[in-house]
C-alpha cells in the first residue's frame, strides 16, 4: 500500500514516518507539508491513501474534494488536534474516510490506514464518542450503505466478535489477542457502527447469525444485556 503523510509540522513527520516505516506492507511514497506539495506528489508518485492533517498549516479542508476529483480511488485519513464535532462531520462531507487524533494509539492510527487502504472506515475510540454526543449519523455520509453490499468486516473485527459473543470482557480479549484494553473497545465501537447494533446482545446476534459462533452456546446461558 503506498502511502503519502501530509502535515506541515516536521516532527509529526518524523513520528508518523517512524510509525509507518516498520509497517511492511505500507511503503511511504511522499512527505508533503503543504497542499500544493501534495497535489505534486500525487501527479508525481500517485498513492492509496493521504494521511493528511487539513487543520495544519498550508493546508485547509477543501484539498480534499478538489483531490478526490482528479483521483477516484484515492481515500483520506484524517489525523488532527481535537476538534469539535461540526468540524469533524465538514471533514466526513468533504469526502474523509477515516479520522483520529494525534493522541490515539499507534495502533489506532495504524488501523486506521489499513482499513482505509482496504475500502472501509475507522474512527478511533475517542472521535466515535464525539460522534455518538453529537449523534451524527454515519450512513447519512456514507453512500455505500445504501448499496445492497454485505457488511464488510475485517479479519480483526471477526476475531473480537467472536471473542464477544464467546463472553469475552474487553480485558480478557486485550490480553488474549495482544492489543491495548483502549483499542480493543475502539474496535467493538466501530462493530456496532457498522452493524447498526447498539450493544453486545446485538453482536452476538450478528455472530450467529453469521455462524462465528453456535447458538448451542447459549441454550443455558444467562441473558445479555
Amino acid at each position: 500500500m503506498q502511502l503519502i503523510l501530509a502535515d506541515s509540522n516536521e516532527l509529526i513527520l518524523l513520528g508518523l514516518r517512524t510509525i509507518f516505516n516498520a509497517q511492511k506492507d505500507i511503503h511511504i511514497v511522499g512527505e508533503a507539508k503543504n497542499q500544493q506539495e501534495l497535489l505534486e506528489q500525487l501527479r508525481t508518485f500517485g498513492a492509496d491513501v493521504v494521511l493528511i492533517d487539513f487543520t495544519a498549516e498550508g493546508f485547509s479542508i477543501d484539498v480534499i474534494p478538489k483531490v478526490l476529483n482528479r483521483y477516484k480511488d484515492l481515500r483520506f485519513v484524517a489525523i488532527t488536534e481535537a476538534q469539535h464535532a461540526s468540524i469533524l462531520l465538514d471533514a466526513l462531507k468533504s469526502g474523509i474516510t477515516s479520522y483520529v487524533k494525534k493522541d490515539c494509539e499507534l495502533t489506532e492510527i495504524i488501523d486506521a490506514v489499513n482499513e482505509t487502504a482496504r475500502g472501509k472506515q475507522f474512527f478511533c475510540g475517542q472521535l466515535l464518542e464525539t460522534i455518538q454526543k453529537a449523534n451524527i449519523d454515519l450512513t447519512e455520509l456514507n453512500a455505500e450503505v445504501f448499496s445492497c453490499e454485505p457488511v464488510v468486516l475485517s479479519e480483526r473485527e471477526n476475531e473480537i466478535i467472536t471473542l464477544i459473543a464467546e463472553g469475552q470482557t474487553n480485558d480478557q480479549i486485550a490480553e488474549m489477542i495482544f492489543l491495548s484494553r483502549h483499542t480493543v473497545n475502539t474496535h467493538r465501537k466501530n462493530i456496532m457502527a457498522k452493524l447498526g447494533v447498539k450493544n453486545t446482545a446485538g453482536i452476538v446476534m450478528y455472530a450467529v447469525k453469521t455462524g462465528l459462533v453456535s447458538p448451542n452456546r447459549f441454550l443455558f446461558a444467562p441473558s445479555l444485556n
